[in-house]
């Protein structure tokens, strides 16, 4: 499946790298592989997420080892990423 981001989730992931990059440098690479892979099995398995009870038709994805989940909409033959927050943050 195709994989498109938001200008949102686009903002988040700036942010979020350059946290990492400013305050755990020797994570960056392993937080980027991370991102990848989940997006990967998103795209591949695109239910395999839980869903979102409040939003329709939004799942969530945690990315696992990093404090962040990542918030997406399946349609069709794309994967659109909406946003990623923090855990700790109300969605």
């Amino acid at each position: 499946m195709k994989v498109v981001y938001t200008e949102e989730a686009l903002r988040n992931l700036d942010d979020i790298n350059d946290y990492i990059r400013r305050n755990y440098p020797t994570i960056s690479e392993a937080f980027r592989l991370r991102l990848q892979f989940v997006v990967a099995r998103i795209a591949k398995w695109p239910e395999s997420a839980q869903k979102v009870v409040d939003q329709p038709g939004v799942r969530v994805v945690p990315l696992v080892r990093y404090p962040y989940k990542m918030f997406y909409r399946a349609s069709n033959h794309t994967i659109e990423i909406l946003y990623i927050h923090h855990s700790a943050r109300e969605a």
